[in-house]
């Protein structure tokens, strides 16, 4: 084993220079040294005998400023398959519009000042794996119509990756600004998929860019970090976007976007403010802790909640179409305000903070309309359109909203019994801004203590107070009790009235007969002596 042998990295597998041994720069036969360490008639020599469309090998090399022009204007900014592995530019690399026809890797590449690629064409694939980058990144209006694999990157000054296009639109797949359309699974979507670019685990110390940034396939950020703030407005990705595990510790503006399949937030860190502006898609937070602000805006989306943290003031919105709420099971939110949101299939039993959760203009389940049968007391029971969540619709084994609603979340995991879903209408009720449905609400808290309580007393007396009026929430039976009284009195009186007379008693006249009284001095007539 060679001395320069010893000191190479494993993955240095070309034969390095040997001018001095710490240079791991690729050797130029027949000179046996890296293009940094010719002499400058060797160097003429070389960069005379470029050509454009020419293979680049410079692996390792230590490119100042003045040697990379020269070798780029040697191949007049047109090069083939180009190797910069490992290689240290000193000066500020400068490949605006350079055209590389084959792939390109910059794997391991360490940018002392300026890295500009501006407007450059890679039409293959492009690779910058554990590049470091000690100043600006710019990528600005680049072209990579293979895969773009920026994995493990340090970028200290800005990355600029606005109007960038990353993949090429396959055939029948949408174009960028046209809706999606068909299921997820087409082909054309599927070959999309194929072509990535891969941000995984990058650093980003400064501002990062990526507005009206085009992905024609899958957009990963897995495990990324954000240090500023970070940018993706009027962004389009054809497949899906993945932020899982990435940390947002400046603002992260995600959107106006448009996402074809997912964006995944599955388990990130943000402590800022975090803006979701996007639709036509599903929106995984699931486990995600927004330390900041939340505000998502969506239109024909899916949220899933699942055990999301929300320290700060959150609102998701519905901006047009529908907004349909996957799951909240676990959801530990301060300040939750949902708009215009569809929870007829959304249980609600496993939120932390109910009272933490606004509803505003939401959609909710209804009981089944019409006459119900069944083998208690009443037997025939007439069902009211009142507001229900999805978890009481479960415990009463009523049939989902629709065939493509299945339920979700605590309610398609386990039943609430009645007790405890007294206590989340009660909680629930406050966040409701539709006083009809916070009247359904108190209902149902009502029903479900009524329904819970043992047989007895107290139950006896629920349900009279049920029967009589609703708990006091249906003023319509009260009042049609009310009227069925006084109909019964009304008839009651009626058919007094119209009862026929009895027979009256027979008195007989009595006549008094007066009788003179006789006296000494006039006897009465007709009496002797």
């Amino acid at each position: 084993m060679t001395p320069r042998s010893r000191i190479a990295p494993l993955d240095v597998v070309w034969r390095t220079c040997d001018a001095v041994p710490e240079c791991l720069g690729v050797a130029h036969e027949p000179y046996g040294r890296c293009l940094a360490h010719l002499s400058p008639g060797e160097a003429g020599t070389f960069l005379r005998a470029l050509t454009p469309g020419q293979a680049l090998d410079l692996r390792g090399t230590l490119l100042s400023e003045d040697l990379l022009t020269r070798v780029l204007d040697g191949v007049e900014r047109r090069a083939g398959r180009a190797r910069f592995d490992r290689a240290v530019f000193t000066g500020p690399a400068r490949f605006g519009e350079v055209v590389f026809s084959g792939d390109a890797t910059f794997d391991h590449a360490r940018f002392d000042r300026l890295a500009s690629f501006y407007g450059a064409r890679f039409l293959r694939n492009a690779s910058f794996r554990e590049a470091r980058f000690h100043r600006e990144f710019s990528l600005h209006d680049a072209r990579v119509c293979g895969h773009a694999a920026f994995d493990h990157i340090t970028v200290r000054g800005d990355a600029l990756f606005g109007a960038t296009r990353f993949g090429a639109p396959s055939a029948g797949a949408p174009s960028a600004g046209t809706p999606s359309a068909g299921a997820p699974g087409n082909a054309s979507r599927q070959k999309a998929s194929f072509q990535r670019a891969s941000f995984q685990k990058a650093q980003f110390h400064g501002f990062a860019v990526f507005d009206a940034a085009v992905f024609h396939g899958d957009a990963g950020f897995r495990g990324a970090r954000f240090h500023r703030a970070v940018s993706f407005r009027g962004s389009d990705c054809g497949a899906s976007a993945e932020f899982q595990g990435a940390r947002f510790e400046g603002a992260a503006y995600l959107g106006p976007m448009r996402i074809v399949r997912r964006l995944s937030l599955a388990g990130v860190r943000a402590c800022a403010p975090l803006h979701i502006d996007t639709g036509g898609c599903r929106v995984v937070l699931r486990a995600a802790a927004v330390l900041g602000r939340l505000a998502a805006r969506l239109s024909d989306a899916e949220v899933d909640l699942r055990d999301a943290t929300l320290a700060g003031l959150s609102a998701v919105t519905r901006r047009s179409g529908g907004l349909r709420v996957a799951s909240l099971d676990g959801l530990d939110a301060d300040a939750l305000t949902l708009t215009g949101a569809d929870l007829r299939a959304c249980g609600l039993g496993g939120l932390r903070r109910p009272e933490g959760l606004s509803l505003r203009e939401c959609v909710f389940a209804v009981p089944p309309g019409g006459l119900g049968l069944r083998l208690g007391w009443p037997p025939v029971r007439w069902w009211s359109r009142r507001r229900v969540i999805a978890d009481e619709h479960l415990w009463r084994g009523w049939a989902a909203q629709s065939a493509d609603e299945p339920a979700t979340g605590p309610a398609a995991e386990r039943a609430p019994d009645p007790a405890r879903l007294a206590v989340l209408y009660e909680r629930l009720r406050p966040g409701v801004d539709d006083a009809r449905v916070a009247a359904d609400f108190a209902f149902g808290a009502m029903e479900m203590r009524r329904l819970g309580s043992p047989r007895g007393r107290l139950r006896l007396l629920l349900s009279l107070y049920w029967l009589a009026c609703g708990y006091g929430l249906r003023a319509g039976r009260a009042l049609g009790w009310l009227a069925l009284v006084a109909a019964v009195v009304a008839g009651a009186a009626c058919w007094a009235g119209a009862r026929p007379p009895g027979k009256p008693a027979v008195q007989r006249a009595r006549i008094a007969v007066v009788r003179p009284v006789a006296s000494f001095s006039h006897p009465a007539h007709g009496l002797g002596g």
